[in-house]
């Protein structure tokens, strides 16, 4: 039948081996570990999304809408962009950054467009309801680089800064397209930095 074999003289209680306190040891040190593994994973965790939340991170640009800037090779391969968001946490942007911002048709959704305009500027639009709109305060004009293929201010006007989320910083995938994204604007999309005499943002010109 099935018992155990006591250790020692008559048969009482047996007295612990050597191994099988080192087993013991072992078990518990193991114990230790892991709930001290476990506790730090815990912590690291908060500090992670808060770096996430208020630094930086990384995402994959889907889409044509910034081609060739952005994804130049088409469905064969995406882009993989560092986006800053320390840098635009006072809302800090310059005409020609490429930025996330929230979508003004779906706030679930992040774009990724190009800065034409700044607050005061003067744009010309490409098939906007005015033809030429002056940007109001705390507002900005975005457009993809890829014209045609991009919902963006030419759809749905100056966006809010508050809706700004990050600034794409680099290029850091696939390798052979490692690099720093400069700040830049389309040659024909300088905007009108003058308010032409008689203009107004309401109406057609």
């Amino acid at each position: 039948r099935d018992g155990l074999r006591a250790h020692g003289r008559g048969g009482g209680r047996s007295e612990p081996t050597q191994h099988t306190v080192g087993m013991a040891q072992s078990r518990s040190f193991g114990k230790k570990y892991v709930k001290a593994f476990v506790s730090g994973f815990f912590v690291a965790v908060p500090v992670t999304v808060t770096f996430l939340d208020r630094f930086a991170y990384v995402a994959r640009v889907e889409g044509a809408s910034m081609q060739p800037s952005l994804n130049p090779e088409g469905g064969t391969a995406s882009d993989i962009v560092l986006l800053n968001r320390w840098s635009v946490r006072n809302y800090q942007v310059q005409r020609g950054d490429i930025v996330s911002v929230l979508s003004p048709k779906n706030p679930q959704q992040k774009i990724i467009k190009r800065v034409i305009a700044l607050e005061g500027d003067v744009i010309k639009t490409k098939g906007y309801k005015n033809r030429y709109v002056k940007i109001p305060e705390g507002h900005l004009w975005i457009e993809g680089d890829h014209y045609g293929h991009s919902l963006d201010s030419n759809s749905f006007g100056p966006v809010s800064l508050g809706m700004i989320h990050a600034r794409a910083s680099h290029i850091i995938w696939p390798p052979n397209r490692w690099q720093t994204i400069q700040a830049c604007l389309p040659a024909d999309r300088a905007p009108m930095l003058k308010w032409t005499e008689g203009a107004t943002g309401d109406e057609d010109q």
